[in-house]
């Protein structure tokens, strides 16, 4: 909340204190129309081999073939791909799609999480069937517009300078060209639009009528839309940790900037509750100050050859999403700034933030469909204007989140009118929101609450992780559980609240041992928890 060379393109200056800036003069053309909503039919039925891993045994897999157009469904087709854990009861309750957000974000192995995780008797009433949008993982063609954008040493994220400001401009557009250059005319059909139609390619395809849904954070859009086109063949839908559809996609990431600073400010006082394991003091306002002080020593001697400022903010931007990394990344702080050992940060940026073939795949996604999806300013003057006024009172990350998405004020096809998912003719949708959620801000839950007339809003309260449910709360869990067996929702909103019902949030995490806080190497994101192995699969940017 992401080709071909554009050649003989007139240019309309653009001056950026003092510096211009050449952007194409189509970029500034209004929205096309939309694709049209003509249903298409799965070319073959489903052939399921066996792909089990050591933790999900039972996943097995699968391809299907779709059109690249949607509206030309005799023309070019590409396949997707798809994973499934089987229903084990007499009687099923049919499939539930499931998809862990992005855009960019592989859904193959989720299937076998959210299979393993709720309840036995629950699971075993669904087909739990992942996929890879088009364009993601296995699904092919798969992006991968430009490998290596993000190796290290990246330029600073914030700009002292215009000519600084102007060293990531160009590599913003340079990425957009290169997707241009490398996938010409496919860059028109990655869009949440051609997804949300491929799913309905699936449910063809798996012979249904209709379908239950189950996403989080950017999958919450992807389920909202597929709603709004196909209302009659949505079953259940579970929508957990809520994209505002009314804000996709630049205003949304800039609310991102706001709700990220906070959750760094929470980071700061959980550390300084904890000085006895850190060392770093007792005061949120100067660990936070030391962790700035931190990202001016990296910006001058990069940690570890490889960890600058930019990296820097990439390593601790998964804290932002979930609380279950503090210890490791107040290890690594702690370590830095006590001891002037470099190396912990540096491990700690290959354990949450180091960039392989993958995640140049999702970014390429990312890119692709939310530059597509919905119109974004085509002049930087606007995007320099903004994030100077944000970057003033949420210096935590507002540059950094600027150049993710960056490429979309350069990119090579327009854009489309975003869509309206107001609905009136679904069943009872659950919705699930906490209130302090950086990635996907709390309004979005209650937009979303408003739009999907029914729905039945569930909330954890002071809550600030990213996809809550399946991560640890009992309480939440419950009512899941209880939606997908039976469907029914919480009927609450007392007191004119928007919550239909309210969850405590998780207790913070404890450091380890105060012999340990400090020298302890990042574990594995995927290890440990439910929550930390759910939140290895949602990812972050996601």
């Amino acid at each position: 909340m992401k080709r071909r060379v554009i050649a003989g393109y007139s240019t309309a200056g653009v001056v950026l204190a003092g510096v211009l800036i050449a952007i194409p003069a189509s970029a500034n053309a209004g929205s096309t129309s939309t694709d049209s909503t003509a249903v298409t039919t799965a070319a073959t039925a489903l052939k399921w081999n066996d792909c089990g891993t050591q933790n999900y045994p039972t996943l097995q897999c699968s391809t299907v073939r779709t059109p690249l157009d949607h509206s030309n469904p005799g023309g070019k087709k590409i396949t997707l791909a798809l994973s499934r854990v089987q229903h084990t009861a007499a009687k099923s309750q049919g499939p539930l799609l499931v998809n862990p957000g992005g855009p960019g974000g592989s859904g193959l192995t989720l299937a076998g999480f959210v299979a393993r995780s709720l309840p036995k008797e629950v699971a075993a009433q669904y087909d739990v069937i992942g996929f890879d949008p088009r364009g993601v993982g296995r699904s092919e063609p798969a992006l991968d517009c430009k490998p290596g954008h993000f190796d290290p040493v990246r330029p600073d994220s914030v700009p002292r300078s215009a000519e600084d400001e102007l060293t990531n401009v160009k590599r913003a557009k340079g990425f957009a060209d290169a997707c241009g250059k490398k996938y010409g005319k496919l860059l028109r059909h990655i869009n949440t639009v051609s997804a949300v139609r491929d799913m309905d390619v699936i449910r063809q395809a798996l012979g249904t009528k209709k379908i239950n849904y189950f996403g989080y954070s950017y999958g919450t859009y992807l389920g909202a839309v597929y709603a709004k086109l196909y209302p009659d063949r949505i079953r259940r839908a579970v929508l957990d940790s809520i994209v505002d559809p009314t804000g996709v996609w630049y205003e949304d990431n800039i609310s991102q900037d706001y709700a990220f600073d906070a959750r760094h400010k929470a980071f700061a006082a959980w550390v300084a509750k904890h000085d006895a394991d850190y060392g770093l003091g007792t005061d949120p306002a100067k660990v936070e100050k030391a962790w700035y002080g931190m990202r001016e020593a990296v910006r001058k001697d990069p940690a570890g050859g490889k960890v600058g400022p930019a990296e820097l903010e990439d390593t601790f931007l998964p804290g932002g999403y979930y609380n279950g990394y503090w210890p490791d990344l107040a290890s690594a702080f702690a370590s830095f700034v006590n001891d002037g050992d470099p190396e912990p940060l540096a491990e700690a940026y290959d354990a949450f933030a180091s960039i392989g073939a993958s995640g140049d795949n999702g970014y390429s996604i990312y890119t692709s469909v939310q530059c597509r999806d919905a119109s974004w300013p085509r002049d930087w003057r606007t995007w320099h204007r903004d994030m100077t006024k944000v970057h003033d009172k949420a210096p935590f990350m507002t540059w950094n989140n600027a150049w993710y998405n960056a490429p979309c004020a350069f990119w090579p096809v327009n854009s489309l009118k975003a869509t309206e998912v107001a609905n009136k003719k679904l069943p009872p949708v659950l919705l699930f929101q906490a209130t302090d959620d950086a990635a996907t801000p709390y309004e979005g839950g209650v937009v979303m609450h408003r739009k999907l007339r029914g729905s039945s809003l569930v909330v954890e309260e002071g809550g600030g992780n990213h996809g809550i449910t399946l991560s640890g709360s009992e309480c939440l869990d419950r009512y899941l559980a209880d939606y997908l067996a039976t469907g029914k929702v919480p009927r609450g909103g007392k007191g004119g609240g928007e919550a239909d019902a309210v969850c405590e949030k998780l207790p913070d995490p404890e450091p380890p041992s105060e012999a340990g806080a400090k020298s302890a190497a990042p574990a594995d994101p995927s290890a440990g928890s439910e929550g930390a192995k759910l939140h290895d699969l949602l990812g972050f940017r996601s």
